[in-house]
């Protein structure tokens, strides 16, 4: 009798425990790979991404984020998606310089005036199709976006006029930002933004270009800078890709579902950066940082030098057989579009 009822409390057990067991465990366990903290509004948006995956999915589909570089440094992360050690990953177009060539015109010296408008026009699906995607290859694209724009930071030196910035040794985010700094009459120093705050210190670098959230947030230069000179004169570039071999193993509704949870989401995803503007420079303000505002005059000239990068980018381009000035007229065109209806930042 004993032994009847431990048997019946055995499988009693047992039954409680294959009742709890989930109905359906997750098929795809996915890993979602990026370079920036966990609080950064964009890795944000990409948790909250996930989530709403694995619910829509029925958790079929469950993703574990690696975020701040765990799997390796910045200029890696769009091959470690098209190579599959992650599958999917958030990387940056300007880390590996010349390899996306056509979407690099983004970064080009004033042509997008917010993160909205830059993440309208890189996701419009004609400039997809016919120049961008191209470009990524190994993967499947899910989405391209900017951040808002950036400005001159300077330790010491105020940048009111061109002629301020003869000399000064200013560290670049891309290289049409380089050769802007060049035509400024500055001193262009490549180096990662993890080390402008120690270089500003040392007196060895005289100032950055960089976007008030990556100043006041992530890299926190607000205590070694003086000036910002609110140019608002460029963007750089991002991506969200998923290896292709990823992609093609999930069945079509799960495809369906990842693609269509990354469309239409510019205004959305461009609010996320350009509300870090604001909060960044709040930071700076705070920390003793002053903006400068340019006169128009001077703001005009500051384009005119801009027009000359541009040319010069663009003559490079092309004589290298890609069709950039096609690009870089589709881009102004979508941008000025934009800009009547969404986040600008420019005030002439």
């Amino acid at each position: 009798m004993k032994s009847r009822h431990a048997l019946a409390l055995l499988c009693g057990a047992a039954a409680v425990a294959l009742s709890a067991t989930p109905a359906s465990a997750a098929k795809f366990e996915l890993k979602l790979a990026h370079f920036v903290t966990p609080k950064h509004s964009y890795s944000q948006w990409l948790e909250r991404w996930t989530k709403e995956i694995e619910k829509k999915s029925n958790g079929e589909i469950k993703f574990t984020i690696f975020p701040n570089n765990q799997m390796g440094p910045p200029p890696v992360y769009y091959d470690l998606a098209r190579r599959g050690r992650a599958d999917v990953t958030w990387f940056n177009h300007g880390f590996t310089p010349g390899r996306f060539p056509l979407t690099e015109i983004s970064h080009l010296p004033f042509m997008i005036g917010s993160a909205e408008i830059g993440a309208k026009v890189l996701n419009d699906a004609a400039l997809l199709s016919k120049y961008l995607e191209a470009e990524h290859k190994g993967v499947k694209l899910l989405q391209l976006m900017t951040h808002q724009p950036g400005n001159i930071h300077t330790a010491k030196t105020p940048v009111r006029k061109i002629e301020d910035m003869k000399g000064l040794r200013m560290r670049f985010a891309s290289q049409p930002i380089r050769d802007f700094i060049r035509v400024l009459g500055g001193t262009p120093r490549g180096l990662p933004p993890t080390q402008i705050v120690e270089q500003m210190e040392k007196g060895t670098l005289d100032g950055t270009f960089i976007d008030y959230g990556g100043a006041g947030i992530a890299f926190r230069i607000g205590p070694v800078t003086k000036y910002t000179t609110e140019m608002y004169s460029y963007v750089s570039s991002f991506g969200v890709a998923m290896n292709q071999k990823t992609f093609t193993s999930l069945p079509a509704n799960l495809q369906k579902l990842v693609v269509e949870t990354m469309k239409g989401k510019e205004k959305e995803v461009g609010h996320e950066w350009d509300k870090l503007d604001a909060i960044g420079k709040g930071i700076m303000v705070k920390a003793g940082t002053k903006p400068i505002i340019l006169t128009k005059a001077e703001m005009d000239r500051f384009r005119a030098a801009g027009a000359k990068v541009t040319e010069a980018q663009l003559a490079a381009k092309e004589k290298k057989g890609l069709p950039a000035r096609a690009v870089y007229k589709m881009m102004i065109d979508l941008a000025a579009k934009h800009a009547k209806t969404s986040k600008n930042f420019w005030r002439n």
